[in-house]
């Protein structure tokens, strides 16, 4: 069975999942690269046997790839920015597969501008795809092979597909929460997840605590910097893999964002981020 990571990209997934894969698949609660391969992506080739050359003969395996790792009878995290919606008839997943959910949000304005720099876009560009309800993501280092297509859509069509999600047992954690208090908002999702796996409901508090300061943003960024990232992308309009951890606290809209860009997306998002406490 899985429990789904899932958020519209530049939202706080890795982040989540570094803290998840150093306290439930290290001995020590110590942060490693190496342990973010424990919580894979999904939709992607390795869970496919073939080339899958269309999207449609994509969304028709994702709930095959799926059924094979139920019947591995284990739990695990996957990461995802997929809707949790259909294509033809074709669901991305269903509770047969699925134990929960942990879905994070971010501010959109933030969002953006995360995007611009991730994405090499422009603000027009980036303001185009965090509102396009076509919008979708694929390994382009794969033309032929569509084993990673994600539809993603629009931002509040990703966040309201999981939020509105009634039969999967879901749990919604707001970035915000996460810079601001990382105890109290990490403690819910072990205590979620623990339920889930039917694990002891006491937190592991030397793990716990461990957990949290080696995927601090800082640590992140200089793990990266004489590390390398796997998951950092190459920009071929600068010709340089562009930093994944980028900004942090510093990612703030107001002083990366044309204020007419800023309210363009507060009036498209004006429910959601009224809903969220963003406005």
């Amino acid at each position: 069975m899985i429990i789904w990571l899932a958020s519209y990209p530049k939202s706080g997934n890795t982040w989540v999942r570094a803290f998840l894969s150093a306290y439930y698949y290290s001995n020590d609660g110590k942060f490693t690269f190496e342990l973010l391969k424990k919580i894979k992506q999904f939709p992607s080739k390795e869970f496919f046997d073939e080339k899958l050359l269309s999207v449609d003969e994509a969304s028709e395996n994702w709930l095959i790839a799926q059924k094979k790792i139920k019947d591995r009878k284990k739990i695990c995290f996957l990461k995802t920015h997929n809707v949790n919606g259909a294509f033809k008839g074709n669901s991305f997943t269903t509770t047969e597969f699925t134990a929960g959910a942990i879905y994070i949000v971010r501010d959109p304005r933030n969002v953006l501008s995360s995007m611009m720099n991730h994405y090499s876009l422009n603000e027009s560009d980036a303001l185009k795809m965090i509102n396009s309800i076509y919008r979708n993501l694929k390994d382009e280092n794969d033309e032929n092979n569509y084993a990673s297509y994600s539809f993603i859509s629009s931002w509040s069509n990703n966040y309201n597909s999981w939020k509105l999600s009634k039969n999967i047992n879901s749990l919604l954690i707001k970035y915000e929460d996460l810079e601001n208090d990382k105890y109290k908002t990490f403690s819910k999702i072990v205590n979620f997840t623990n339920n889930i796996i039917k694990k002891e409901r006491n937190i592991d508090e030397n793990k716990f605590k461990l957990a949290i300061e080696t995927t601090n943003f800082e640590i992140l960024q200089k793990k990266e910097e004489y590390e390398g990232f796997d998951e950092a992308v190459y920009s071929s309009k600068e010709g340089k893999v562009k930093p994944f951890f980028n900004l942090g606290r510093k990612n703030n809209y107001k002083n990366l964002l044309k204020p007419e860009t800023s309210k363009v997306i507060e009036g498209l998002f004006k429910k959601e981020m009224k809903e969220l406490g963003y406005l």
